[in-house]
């Protein structure tokens, strides 16, 4: 490195003093942005209560439908949660889900079906095969995990309910419940939550109905007892502690898309082209990692789904 006498330094090459400290204040701020993007979800994990472990559950066989990307670990996966129910931060579900009873739990059928009722969700699980699926889960928010769900498709309860050729959707909804959870006292959303699917969605032998977590029962945190799991749709489309199961003729107003449907669409499909109003889709960061990736496009789920929505403009139904 030549090093140079200050004599020899003409006033020109000098820096102005207040554009070098400018330039340093700049470089500080833009230190703090990174290490605010690496820790500011980890500051959230680290502050909240990860899920005691659960019951082991049995006989659970892996999916070839699953990824071969690494999971995300159990704390994060259990402290890092969107569930309204509870409250709107990262960790309200982690810290208040606990007042959830999870047992007993009844599911109620009802609508164009031939088979309408309620059902204990011990019942739907007699005589099922479980299995491990180890699937990308996207949020909204661009943030995003690879979750190792336990569940069976979806499929096979919509047989059990025997839906006329009038069901074209199905639709789901959250408990009801304000003393256990305390979100729903708020009027950030109208409660319960409800979700939907169309039909050819919800026979997709991708589409599960979640009841563990790395072998274990679900965490009340992440929708004990009984979860959706639709792995190319945005986390929103994952509704939680699923009480009610409706068949219907005409498309469901989900929660988020009756909140404010110019953001959030019926159909969530993981899609980089198409902005959300306030923020980029194109890029996402999984929980546990400092850089960005490229989302992808149904969430790397392309191959298996793609013709589900041959002709459609997934631009307008976003």
């Amino acid at each position: 490195m030549l090093i140079r006498r200050a004599s020899d330094v003409r006033s020109s090459e000098i820096t102005d003093k207040k554009r070098y400290l400018n330039r340093r204040a700049f470089l500080q701020t833009a230190v703090g942005l990174a290490a605010t993007s690496l820790v500011g979800a980890e500051a959230l994990v680290q502050g909240a209560t990860p899920a005691r472990h659960g019951r082991k559950l049995e006989n659970i066989g892996r999916s070839a439908l699953s990824t071969n990307e690494k999971p995300t670990n159990w704390e994060n996966v259990t402290t890092y949660n969107n569930f309204y129910e509870f409250g709107t931060s990262y960790d309200s579900a982690s810290t208040y889900a606990r007042s959830l009873k999870p047992e007993p739990w009844t599911i109620a059928v009802d609508g164009e079906c031939a088979r309408p009722g309620t059902m204990n969700l011990e019942d739907v699980l007699k005589g099922k095969t479980l299995e491990e699926r180890i699937y990308r889960h996207r949020c909204v928010e661009r943030w995003s995990m690879v979750i190792p769900w336990v569940g069976f498709p979806l499929s096979d309860f919509i047989k059990q309910c025997e839906p006329t050729s009038k069901a074209k959707y199905v639709e789901f909804a959250t408990l009801y419940d304000p003393k256990r959870m305390p979100g729903q006292g708020s009027s950030v959303l109208r409660w319960p939550y409800l979700e939907g699917l169309r039909m050819d969605e919800a026979m997709h032998p991708l589409t599960i109905f979640a009841v563990g977590l790395y072998g274990e029962v679900l965490p009340n945190q992440n929708g004990a007892p009984l979860r959706l799991a639709v792995p190319w749709k945005y986390g929103f489309k994952h509704i939680k502690s699923i009480v009610r199961v409706r068949f219907t003729e005409r498309q469901p107003l989900n929660a988020w898309q009756g909140y404010a449907a110019n953001e959030y669409g019926f159909y969530a499909n993981v899609n980089p082209t198409v902005d959300h109003p306030r923020w980029s889709q194109a890029h996402e960061r999984r929980i546990g990692e400092f850089l960005m990736r490229k989302t992808l496009m149904f969430n790397g789920y392309g191959d298996q789904v793609a013709s589900l929505y041959t002709g459609m403009d997934l631009r307008r139904y976003y």
